[in-house]
């Protein structure tokens, strides 16, 4: 499947900006059944420096300046993406959990490809007893890794209520698993934190959802969003599998990746300072279509 995406996100400020340096992660990755084809951001106003290098996780970041003084930033994103993928079923054989939780230990690596970088807690994910006790109920001795962490992504998406309302970004994890409450990234979080408190590997992945209208309704333009999911390693065999927590879905042909760190603070894709403005609004809208 080839899927043509634009991400567009503007900012809009009360009032002018003076200064702003941005870091831009919209460039999708290739590799984990996908590959880049093409991709371009364009930038109003245009910046006076643009800089682009891989971080530690191989996400190509552009560091923008922008010294021009402004009242809104547009940041417009455009790639084509080749996916094809064969996740396993959830009811596929797998090692048990316990036997890859020990291996993820074993590694003699710490590049990022390596388990062990992924099982101790971060910046947005703390381990908490509650969210390991709540991940524990899936993972019944011996039993397979992709089977417990379907059961846990199953769970997730039963128990928590989508609510964009609920929360921001800053809001800390142990709310969201108390109020049951919150966003893709915060069921991702959730269930990231769960993993580890069981000792698994389990990373945060941002990117795009292709989202399929109702039987005889037209696609809406800009109906598509970020989307974060869980990357979760089950073992040497099978490597890096996918679970999409929100929608209890394996991650499959419609999921297009952009980055993949230890949570979201590692892949956002804009963030920043500005200088002058107190405060902003900000849209995003992006559209995810298939190539005929």
């Amino acid at each position: 499947m080839i899927y043509d995406i634009r991400h567009v996100t503007t900012y809009s400020y009360e009032t002018q900006v003076s200064f702003a340096r941005c870091s831009l992660r919209l460039e999708p990755i290739s590799g984990d059944g996908q590959q880049l084809i093409s991709h371009s951001v364009d930038i109003r106003p245009k910046p006076a420096e643009r800089t682009a290098r891989r971080d530690f996780f191989g996400t190509l970041t552009d560091s923008v300046l922008i010294e021009a003084a402004h009242r809104s930033l547009r940041i417009d994103s455009r790639s084509r993406v080749s996916v094809a993928r064969q996740p396993p079923t959830r009811d596929a054989a797998s090692p048990p959990w316990e036997s890859v939780r020990d291996h993820a230990f074993e590694g003699l690596s710490l590049d990022a490809a390596s388990p062990v970088g992924y099982v101790f807690a971060s910046a947005l994910v703390p381990v908490l007893r509650p969210a390991t006790a709540y991940a524990s109920a899936s993972f019944l001795p011996g039993g397979g890794i992709l089977a417990g962490a379907s059961d846990l992504m199953r769970r997730i998406r039963s128990d928590f209520k989508y609510d964009p309302k609920a929360t921001v970004i800053s809001t800390p994890l142990r709310d969201v698993f108390e109020k049951r409450h919150g966003v893709c990234q915060d069921f991702a979080h959730v269930m990231i934190a769960g993993l580890r408190g069981l000792g698994l590997p389990a990373a945060y992945v941002s990117g795009y959802l292709r989202t399929i209208p109702p039987p005889g309704q037209p696609r809406l333009q800009g109906a598509d969003a970020t989307h974060a999911w869980v990357s979760v390693w089950c073992g040497s065999e099978l490597g890096w599998v996918g679970f999409d927590p929100t929608n209890d879905l394996m991650v499959a042909n419609d999921h297009i990746i952009l980055a993949i760190g230890r949570d979201f603070a590692d892949v956002s894709p804009v963030d920043g300072v500005i200088v002058g403005a107190r405060k902003q609004k900000l849209s995003v809208a992006v559209d995810v279509l298939p190539v005929e």
